[in-house]
């Protein structure tokens, strides 16, 4: 194997040679370790996004149940997301302390009955308690997830895993549009209303599961018994090699101090750029099921919830090809912005027709591109920390970004019950997209080289 290229003089940018991540041997172990724990790793993350979106099913029935505003409704996923953003950083530092085993079954088994607890609102401030309760177990998990990832997958293939871990999001939201317009289909069976149904339905097996995470998940590939010694000396190579070549651009492009480096310009503008792509992902987890209801004149609660399943469906494709052609081409800034202004496509074309199929295409465009930037985004930002400052560094950036995930429900709430319309508050996430572009366009991401076969 040939050693990495090191820095470049000419831009002070990595230029890393693949040929140690494309030998025969390491596709093997990458591939091995995909089996093994992509398909946890993905469950994990439907029940975990889930628990998160299903408030915007709930609220087809729930906010006249409980009376809530457009404004109230969007404040209570508000501070969801607020209680998400502050304990994102200690949750990852508590992880990259006591390992991600133990620390994401603990999550899980918290989120997942103070989800379930939700079914016991009765009005708008025990709802908003129960959201806050939620926030703060959840906080940790995709952050975490973020960072195993990276401790398992050589960054030559960590655009196809993480597409494959997080199509996770669309495809939840598919699930979750096909049954809880049946689960909503329940008010009234025990005395409870449907959407109590849904809380506790799609709450508790994220407990169940967390239990599974103990016995399943190996917190490093030293620890991993269903690795041979040669795998793990293979896989051990890649990443060591790798953490080597991206703790010299770290501390070549940033200073030393832990502080410093996570409040550095480039780690405060991919923050940003973060934040204007997280309003659109939210604009999809919260509000599309009411959305679709706004055009889909007068539908049933179940066709609602499969008119929604379609934008997924697109998503879930676009993210597997594209997440497998940044990683072929090895490159990342193009892969990214691209999908980014094909979202911003979609929200003015929805906010700007009239006839529900072309609106029905431009929330699908949204979605794909959306979820399908975030996949390849989230491939950058870790080269630019110190091993030291990873940790603390992703869950800084996902914290940051996750603002925008706080504010869009509260913003386009408001400006629904300002204009009785989502057209305002679709061009607002528009707006941010083509924003986060142009500061994605000029962030240092690091560009590998090609292999000749």
């Amino acid at each position: 194997m040939r050693a990495p290229t090191g820095l470049s003089e000419a831009t002070g940018y990595t230029t890393i040679d693949p040929t140690r991540q494309d030998s025969i041997e390491g596709q093997r172990v990458v591939a091995k370790v995909s089996r093994h724990m992509l398909w946890f790793l993905f469950l994990l993350f439907v029940v975990s996004f889930l628990d998160r979106i299903n408030i915007g099913f709930a609220g087809l029935t729930m906010m006249r149940d409980l009376g809530l505003s457009g404004t109230q409704f969007g404040i209570a996923t508000s501070l969801f997301y607020l209680a998400y953003v502050a304990c994102g950083m200690p949750s990852n530092a508590v992880l990259a302390r006591v390992g991600a085993r133990r620390w994401i079954a603990t999550l899980m088994i918290a989120w997942g009955l103070a989800s379930t607890a939700t079914m016991f609102a009765k009005d708008p401030i025990s709802l908003y308690w129960f959201r806050v309760l939620v926030g703060i177990a959840e906080a940790g998990f995709l952050p975490g997830m973020l960072l195993y990832l990276t401790l398992w997958f050589p960054a030559a293939y960590r655009a196809r895993a993480n597409a494959l871990f997080m199509i996770a999001m669309p495809a939840t939201a598919a699930l979750g549009s096909a049954i809880s317009g049946v689960i909503l289909g329940l008010d009234g069976l025990y005395g409870l209303k449907g959407w109590q149904w849904l809380f506790l339905l799609e709450g508790l097996p994220a407990s169940i599961l967390g239990v599974a995470v103990y016995l399943y998940l190996a917190d490093t590939p030293a620890q991993a018994t269903w690795l041979t010694p040669l795998e793990r000396a293979t896989l051990n190579e890649l990443l060591a090699t790798e953490n080597q070549v991206d703790t010299k651009l770290a501390t070549a492009t940033t200073r030393r101090n832990l502080w410093a480096e996570l409040t550095s310009p480039t780690v405060l503008k991919f923050s940003l750029a973060y934040f204007c792509l997280v309003n659109s992902l939210a604009m999809v987890a919260v509000w599309t099921p009411l959305i679709v209801k706004s055009f889909s004149g007068g539908a049933s609660n179940m066709t609602i919830g499969l008119l929604a399943t379609i934008p997924q469906v697109c998503t879930i494709v676009g993210m597997i090809w594209w997440g497998r052609r940044s990683d072929r081409a090895q490159e990342r800034r193009w892969h990214t912005v691209l999908p980014m202004l094909c979202a911003a496509g979609g929200w003015v074309l929805t906010a700007w027709s009239t006839q529900p199929a072309i609106q029905l295409l431009g929330v699908s465009l949204a979605s794909t591109g959306a979820y399908t930037a975030m996949s390849i985004y989230w491939t950058t930002p870790d080269h630019l920390l110190s091993l030291k400052a990873r940790a603390l560094g992703i869950a800084f950036i996902n914290a940051m970004g996750n603002l925008g995930s706080a504010l869009n429900p509260l913003v386009v709430g408001w400006l629904k019950d300002l204009t009785h319309s989502f057209t305002t508050g679709l061009l607002y996430a528009a707006a941010l997209l083509v924003v986060g572009c142009a500061i994605f366009l000029f962030l240092p991401i690091p560009q590998r080289q090609h292999v000749e076969h």
